[in-house]
């Protein structure tokens, strides 16, 4: 079993959410008491996200950077961005490091494409959702995602930065509505593109196939520990 290098923190929500996929998977496949290698760097969120908001994105990858070779140097076979939104800077950090560094982006892709999916409408921060690195990425693969017009994208953000990263987990209706939305303008179906979003949404409470890139993330770097997937992306 090969360790995993996690760089989490963002928020620490959906890295208590990775720390449980991740160990499940391993469970799963191996059985009895087995869990997952993993070390995880956890930064302080909050000076990261006033990066974010203030575009100092240089600034933040150099944060990650700093906790990505650590975890090299402490013995990770693989490195992951246990979120969605820093892998705006996911090429510094892939930079950094001679392990490989597995993108959010590429086992979600190579699901959809098993599904047959081409349309999905992307929910994430305003930041996923209006830089487009994630949508770039899809659509090299010929994958042409879709996202809520701003009204929507605004309440999104809010919910994801002001209840979701603080733990708060209220009414799922609002987002419900962005799909409906999403759906009735030709979605095929909905990617969560942000680790925090499966706290709110689901397949139980969405019309749509539902894609959470934390459960897809996890069970790719679960893959990698086991001796599945040895490439480096």
């Amino acid at each position: 079993m090969r360790t995993i290098g996690l760089i989490g923190g963002m928020s620490w929500e959906s890295t208590r959410a990775y720390y449980e996929h991740l160990n499940k998977g391993v469970q799963q496949r191996l059985g009895g008491l087995h869990s997952a290698r993993v070390i995880i760097s956890s930064v302080d969120f909050a000076p990261i996200a006033s990066m974010q908001a203030e575009g100092r994105w240089q600034e933040a990858g150099d944060v990650l950077v700093s906790a990505a070779t650590s975890l090299e140097r402490g013995g990770a076979a693989v490195v992951a961005l246990a979120t969605n939104t820093m892998h705006k800077v996911a090429a510094i950090v892939t930079e950094a490091i001679r392990i490989p560094f597995l993108h959010i982006a590429d086992p979600l892709v190579m699901r959809l494409a098993e599904a047959g999916k081409s349309r999905p409408l992307l929910l994430a921060t305003k930041f996923t959702m209006e830089d487009q690195f994630l949508i770039h990425r899809l659509a090299s693969q010929g994958i042409t995602a879709m996202v809520p017009p701003q009204h929507g994208r605004a309440v999104l953000h809010r919910i994801i930065y002001d209840e979701l990263c603080k733990g708060i987990v209220t009414d799922a209706s609002r987002i419900r509505e962005l799909i409906d939305d999403g759906a009735a303008a030709g979605a095929d179906c909905v990617i969560l593109g942000c680790t925090e979003l499966g706290m709110l949404i689901g397949p139980s409470n969405a019309d749509l196939p539902v894609y959470d890139t934390t459960a897809i993330h996890a069970a790719a770097l679960v893959e990698f520990s086991l001796g599945d997937r040895d490439n480096r992306q």
